[in-house]
């Protein structure tokens, strides 16, 4: 969504590179272009005002620090300006003292209420609480039957007396959803509302009554980020006529210019609190201001990434094969590498996955034309093989490379080309685990060696010359010729080999990663 955004200012900023100092021109010049970016991305004018008075003043002010080059020095305060007009901090939701908490959701029709919903309560289940949803819509066609659809997905239940479609009063199934939780002990309590089409007076009415029936602990305004400005005055008008005290932003993952995104939280004075970036319930979380601007900014989101991974990925198999790279449980062979890959790609698409590396902002174009029938020929190709070739892929000779090619549906070319690339990879990975950095030979104190020492000329010795040839030489006079520790030639300590042994034993890359750099070999 704000690949836009993204690129002019990463232009921008790469404008102020090689600069010793900013002047007032560049200043001015500076935030004429973010004016313009931000513009571009359909940011509220009033908060384009107020975001680039504030990065000129403190552009020009004592702050900056000495230590940053200019281009940093502006980084810096625009992703902090970033962050304040996101939000500032992440806001959590306030749970009730006495069960159950009462979250309303409320909203324009189709902004995504109702999918929303259901990917709220899914992630409430994910934190341990036991979540009840309430079909409250009753007036659009089939709302109370998709909303039981969603709940069946993500595996919660869902309470529906009325049947919709214009038939029953809402409030009153709202009011009664907050005995059916207290009798069945459900903690929190989700009410999906009614939609229009526009903001009008029976719309705010009706929610006004739900509000005020079930005196929810939590109002979320659930606002489409695509539909730009006009969702920063969807959200005004719902602030003056109901309230609420969050707002959840859908469809991040679409390709509008992400203004919404950049504005409702500075003009309605409301946090936003979750954020869906897909079409699957998983697709969804906290929305965390500072982590957003770090991606608008081109410099990743490690931290959701970290995040991710550890929900995903089995703690003890990645152990395993994490032993296997250093030769202490066997070794490492091609039914470790798809259960890595597997665990890889249930974190989401691979461009979504490698889009939140820092830096990977310049291969932007490379990132979406990531193929991800590629992976699965890959598990189609080792689905193919027999257990005793996946744990040894030595044995695969010419006949059963051709027998898995045609198992696979490939060609025996594919075959060979992973099989290679494993092999190269595994070599990479297992010299990484047991110290020894590829392509860098015999560094001292990184396990790899004693590495290519300085040639030597004859000297003398008792009158008698020295010979050059290391065969001839004193061996004992040899071993106590102190190392030449890089580290220390830069003016940094001794490296400790066994520290960083153990550093670099416990250092594991992404398999596909692996799997890329490998490729290039």
């Amino acid at each position: 969504m704000f690949d836009t955004l993204q690129d002019r200012l990463a232009a921008t900023f790469k404008g102020l590179r090689g600069k010793g100092r900013l002047s007032d021109a560049d200043i001015d010049a500076t935030a004429r272009e973010i004016r313009i970016a931000l513009l571009e991305a359909d940011v509220a004018l009033v908060v384009v005002k107020e975001f680039v008075a504030s990065v000129k003043e403190r552009a020009r002010a004592a702050e900056l620090s000495g230590a940053l080059n200019p281009g940093q020095q502006i980084i810096k305060i625009v992703n902090d300006e970033l962050v304040t007009i996101l939000g500032g901090e992440t806001r959590l939701l306030r749970y009730a003292k006495r069960p159950p908490t009462v979250i309303m959701l409320a909203g324009l029709q189709g902004s995504g209420k109702t999918t929303l919903a259901g990917k709220l309560a899914r992630w409430m289940k994910e934190q341990g609480h036991s979540p009840l949803l309430v079909a409250a819509d009753l007036q659009r066609p089939n709302a109370v039957n998709q909303l039981q659809i969603v709940g069946n997905r993500a595996g919660v239940h869902v309470y529906a007396p009325e049947p919709g479609n214009g038939v029953g009063d809402p409030i009153a199934v709202a009011r009664g959803s907050i005995g059916e939780a207290a009798r069945k002990l459900y903690d929190v309590v989700i009410v999906d509302t009614a939609g229009r089409l526009g903001v009008d007076a029976d719309l705010m009415q009706q929610a006004a009554d739900i509000r005020d029936a079930v005196n929810p602990d939590e109002v979320l305004f659930v606002v489409d980020a695509m539909i730009g400005q006009d969702a920063v005055n969807t959200a005004q008008a719902f602030a003056d006529g109901v309230g609420f005290d969050g707002v959840v932003l859908t469809k991040l993952d679409g390709d509008a210019r992400g203004g919404a995104a950049l504005s409702i939280a500075r003009i309605t004075g409301r946090p936003i609190m979750f954020a869906s970036n897909g079409e699957q319930l998983k697709d969804f979380d906290v929305f965390h201001p500072d982590r957003m601007a770090s991606r608008i900014l081109g410099m990743g989101d490690m931290l959701t990434l970290i995040e991710q991974a550890e929900k995903t990925f089995d703690a003890e198999q990645s152990a395993k094969a994490a032993a296997k790279l250093t030769g202490q449980g066997g070794e490492f062979g091609l039914a470790d590498f798809l259960s890595q890959m597997q665990m890889v790609r249930k974190m989401g698409p691979l461009s979504k996955i490698f889009g939140m590396l820092p830096g990977m902002g310049e291969m932007k174009e490379q990132i979406n034309n990531i193929d991800e029938r590629e992976v699965d020929r890959i598990e189609a190709i080792i689905h193919s093989m027999t257990p005793k070739e996946r744990d040894n892929p030595k044995i695969i000779d010419g006949s059963r490379r051709a027998r898995i090619a045609k198992g696979a549906g490939v060609e025996v070319a594919e075959v060979n080309s992973l099989v290679t690339r494993f092999f190269d990879a595994r070599k990479m990975m297992e010299s990484m685990a047991s110290g020894r950095m590829p392509g860098m030979p015999g560094l001292p104190g990184t396990g790899g060696g004693k590495g290519r020492q300085p040639k030597q000329q004859p000297k003398k010795k008792g009158g008698r010359k020295v010979s050059g040839n290391p065969a001839k030489r004193n061996a004992p006079a040899q071993a106590q010729a102190p190392a030449i520790d890089p580290a220390a030639a830069f003016g940094g300590s001794q490296l400790d080999p066994n520290e960083l042994e153990k550093a670099m034993g416990d250092f594991q890359l992404p398999p596909e990663l692996r799997k890329m750099l490998g490729n290039q070999g």
